[in-house]
């Protein structure tokens, strides 16, 4: 994987999406979605990850995240979630080789419309697959926990949230979580939308702009689109493979690392 330190950008909101390897579906058995989540709460324990959404496919995952303002909490906690999964599936299935894409692609998301609108886009993952008529039929992902808070083992940060959505409650992001969630299910709008995981930020025109000066170098070339009431800073076509997350030999666990190891 490439250097996260490189687009440190603290308090920014990042949509990160990641693919089996070869788009393998070696995500397809619920115990590895359910090992992959548990690994998730282990990165937020450990590290301190804020999450405010995530989603587990049979071939991919979305995680959409808060950086905390350390450098390493972001791509420590992809590193410990994604190779230790990667490790207990290739030795129980006795597999050797690259389980993951060597790398991650990480969209900046700017807060309040925009932001609901990537986590809406993450809920319909599997609608849009046709696997579920309603995100809350999906186990693996974390549609109802942001609906109905856990006691236990919570997940996701419902506090930063509500802030980031721009709401003054819990109940009002509810019922503007419930209208983002109602126009997109709507048949014309039920689409996939490449800019939530193939741009480098997707928001404002000023905020777009901000995002391109503080990547420097690596938006080089990209070019800043108007669509949708926003815009996204576009860069080629090579999906799911933006420069950000640890050293590639950080996270091969060809993988190196074992769950118990603790």
């Amino acid at each position: 994987m490439a250097r996260a330190k490189r687009h440190y950008i603290p308090g920014q909101i990042w949509h990160i999406t990641h693919r089996c390897h070869q788009r393998e579906f070696l995500l397809k058995f619920a115990k590895d979605k359910r090992r992959w989540i548990q690994w998730l709460f282990e990165s937020k324990r450990r590290y301190g990850l804020t999450i405010l959404n995530y989603v587990v496919t049979s071939n991919h995952i979305h995680l959409l995240v808060v950086d905390d303002g350390v450098r390493d909490t972001i791509p420590k906690s992809i590193q410990l979630t994604a190779g230790r999964c990667a490790q207990e599936y290739n030795f129980r299935k006795k597999r050797k080789g690259a389980y993951w894409e060597d790398r991650y692609h990480a969209t900046a998301i700017e807060n309040g419309r925009h932001l609901l609108n990537c986590l809406v886009y993450i809920d319909l993952n599997m609608v849009r697959a046709g696997t579920v008529e309603h995100p809350a039929g999906w186990e693996f992902g974390g549609f109802n926990e942001i609906r109905t808070p856990r006691r236990k083992s919570r997940l996701i940060a419902h506090d930063q949230l509500v802030a980031l959505s721009g709401c003054d409650s819990y109940t009002s992001f509810l019922n503007l979580h419930d209208q983002f969630l109602a126009r997109a299910l709507e048949k014309e709008a039920l689409k996939r939308e490449g800019r939530w995981s193939e741009s480098l930020a997707v928001g404002g025109k000023a905020f777009v702009r901000k995002i391109k000066e503080k990547l420097g170098g690596r938006a080089s070339g990209r070019q800043i689109r108007e669509r949708n009431k926003g815009c996204e800073l576009r860069e080629s076509r090579c999906p799911y493979h933006f420069n950000l997350g640890a050293e590639k030999e950080d996270i091969v666990l060809e993988n190196m690392f074992f769950w118990n190891e603790f």
